[in-house]
Parts: C-alpha cells; sequence; structure tokens
C-alpha cells in the first residue's frame, strides 16, 4: 500500500474538486477536505480495495458534507474568482474569456448533477473518467452532461451580451 502522505499528494485535489463542487465555497472546501483525510488515516483498515482510493475519499468527503450540511444547513456562497485561474484546462480558459461572475452565476443556476460535472472538470480539472467513477456513473455520461452543461451556460450567456 502507498504511504498516507503519497496517497495526499495523489488524490487531494480531486477531493478538494469533489467538495468544492459541492460547498462552492474554497475555505469550506479546504476544511472538509483536511477532514477527510484525517478519517481516512482514523480507518484506513476499513479500505478493502473494493473501489478506487478517490472514489472511497470522495465516499468520506461526501459523507461529511452530508453531515456538515444537517449541522449548519447548506451555504450558498460564489466560488471565488481566483479557482477558476487554478485550472489549465481547455475549457476553463475558454470559460476565462468571458466576464468571470456572470458564468459563476450561469453556473451556480444549473441543477445538479450537470453543476457538478461542470464544477468537477473546470474547477478540479479532472478527467471525465475521473468524475464518472467519483459521481457513480460512465465516463460517456459525465462527458454527455459536461457538453450539456457547457452549451446551456452559453445559450445563457448569448442572452445577455
Amino acid at each position: 500500500m502507498e504511504s498516507l502522505a503519497d496517497i495526499y499528494r495523489k488524490h487531494s485535489q480531486t477531493v478538494y474538486g469533489f467538495l468544492l463542487a459541492r460547498t462552492r465555497n474554497p475555505d469550506l472546501a479546504e476544511e472538509l477536505t483536511q477532514e477527510t483525510f484525517f478519517q481516512a488515516v482514523c480507518s484506513i483498515e476499513r479500505f478493502r480495495g473494493d473501489s478506487s482510493m478517490s472514489t472511497w475519499l470522495c465516499g468520506i468527503a461526501k459523507n461529511l458534507w452530508r453531515s456538515y450540511v444537517r449541522e449548519h444547513g447548506r451555504l450558498e456562497g460564489p466560488v471565488e474568482e481566483e479557482t477558476w485561474s487554478s485550472g489549465t484546462s481547455l475549457e476553463a480558459e475558454v470559460f476565462l474569456r468571458w466576464d468571470s461572475m456572470e458564468i459563476l452565476k450561469l453556473l451556480h443556476g444549473l441543477k445538479e448533477p450537470m453543476r457538478e460535472v461542470l464544477y468537477l472538470r473546470l474547477i478540479g480539472n479532472l478527467s471525465f473518467g475521473q468524475i464518472g467513477e467519483i459521481l457513480g456513473k460512465s465516463e460517456n455520461w459525465a462527458r454527455v452532461n459536461f457538453y450539456r452543461g457547457k452549451e446551456k451556460i452559453v445559450r445563457e450567456a448569448k442572452k445577455h451580451e
């Protein structure tokens, strides 16, 4: 098995992107990411290898997010602009050409799971295969949802021009 430091280096961005898509709050996503890895360390003996490490970690993260929502209520905060510039994907660069706040508002208005797919792709910079794995769907499903979400945002952006 990999060392815990290797696991953190390899999977922390995936977990952070997953949580950022849910929280839309970089500070909260970071806090929950740290708690996810703490919980993982405390329960590493329960990891049986039935799924990938990233899927197991995102499962822990999802449970922590649900607990947070039960205790504090869901926070509706905007994603800070600098989180968009951290990704290097072609899609992120295209979206950055438009007014970031307007795109974020349009993105926030999408329904789940489409919104989550776009966040994971654009902010988490995850592959479609990783997105499908995290959400328990196929790579093709992730591609289709991303494409449809992107098309909706483009249509809405053109209406606002």
